[in-house]
């Protein structure tokens, strides 16, 4: 009876395996007509979410190029590295079991077979695969075929149903960076619905601690602040990221032109909601911070940062919140803007700004926000 039962438990295995595989594969075949499904879908809009602008930023992520197919399945391991004979021969290892695993998936796929959906039947067998292999590379590809089906809409319930989301969300655990930016990609897909949000939200603060401390303007940050951007489409998880936004300005202020662009979104879309706007102002931002308006800084992160800045001056009540104002400590993005006149009168006094849109958005800001915070001192 107990070698019976052994025979039965590798012969599942085996199943199942054979058909994760051949799902994969079956993806893998119509991946470009995939990405042009992708290409069409992209809304800034939540499904089913009543309340989401449409000016709000959403993030949709996609894998990588097709040229770059057959390397996003190969894992090396941390000792292969370039340059030394041992390093060279771990990473020659490492691509011949990627090799046998994706020849594996061949034999197993239906030769005929251009679907680029799978079924239920077929992500449960992914999902399974998820769930049950520790295997680097074999998650990497079962992620981008779960990544790549939760860009349709009616894929996003049915991976929800099969209990998808916590299955995805535990691979947020592991070491392995580019299988945690995987996981994440998928995870950032789902949360294009308003009842995958809701349950997503309980791994929030996990993927907000986990991007504040990855390596600056790393894959998996860029990754985590896709998801996060896309939870805050909607006012009404936004308020569990009011101790993280001292984070977002940090990085804000030391990542590259990509990292900027991508915090910005998170808090452009933070800075639209009220309710937050005294959150923001209590934030810690660097003393550089000003420093981003010089001439050498990209157009686009200027304008953006700008726009930020107006909705929340918009939003806070200056008279009304006068006596509140003492609470704001130094450092606070409340100084910064106190102090934006100094800041705004060496941007208008660089003769030889790359941009004269800027200096005007700067000049009109500077006077809006005179008007607002000191209206009695023009009296």
């Amino acid at each position: 009876m107990g070698y019976a039962r052994k025979v039965g438990w590798v012969t599942a295995g085996l199943v199942i395996g054979a058909g994760a595989c051949y799902c994969i594969y079956r993806l893998a075949r119509g991946r470009k007509q995939n990405k042009e499904k992708m290409a069409e879908g992209g809304s800034a809009d939540v499904d089913d979410a009543g309340d989401c602008s449409g000016a709000r930023y959403n993030d949709w992520s996609d894998d990588d190029d097709d040229s770059n197919e057959t390397k996003s399945i190969v894992w090396y391991p941390p000792w292969a590295r370039i340059g030394t004979e041992a390093g060279t021969r771990a990473r020659a290892r490492a691509r011949a079991r990627a090799t046998r695993a994706r020849r594996a998936v061949q034999k197993r796929a239906s030769p005929n077979s251009d679907d680029t959906v799978l079924s239920p039947q077929e992500l449960q067998k992914v999902l399974c695969l998820v769930e049950m292999s520790e295997k680097p590379y074999i998650l990497e590809a079962a992620l981008i075929a779960l990544g790549n089906n939760a860009a349709y809409a009616f894929n996003r319930d049915i991976i929800r149903d099969l209990g998808g989301l916590p299955i995805v969300a535990k691979i947020l655990n592991t070491r392995d960076p580019i299988v945690k930016e995987k996981a994440l990609i998928v995870l950032n897909n789902l949360s294009v619905n308003a009842e995958n949000q809701r349950r997503l939200k309980i791994y929030m603060n996990q993927v907000c601690d986990d991007t504040v401390t990855s390596r600056l303007n790393s894959s998996v940050q860029l990754a985590g602040l896709r998801l996060l951007t896309n939870m805050t489409v909607t006012n009404e998880y936004q308020h569990m990221l009011a101790n993280s936004i001292s984070d977002f300005f940090r990085l804000f202020s030391a990542g590259n032109e990509e990292t900027k662009l991508q915090v910005l979104k998170l808090l452009l879309n933070l800075a639209e909601n009220p309710a937050m706007t005294r959150e923001l102002l209590r934030a810690q931002v660097p003393s550089s911070l000003g420093s981003l308006f010089n001439k050498k800084e990209n157009k686009e992160v200027i304008l953006k940062l700008l726009v930020m800045l107006e909705n929340i001056n918009d939003n806070f009540k200056w008279e009304e919140n006068e006596p509140a104002q003492n609470y704001f400590a130094d450092g606070s993005l409340f100084s910064f803007l106190k102090e934006f006149q100094v800041c705004a009168d060496k941007v208008l006094g660089i003769e030889s700004h790359h941009d004269f849109l800027v200096k005007v958005k700067v000049g009109k800001f500077a006077a809006k926000l005179t008007e607002r915070m000191f209206p009695k001192s023009q009296e």
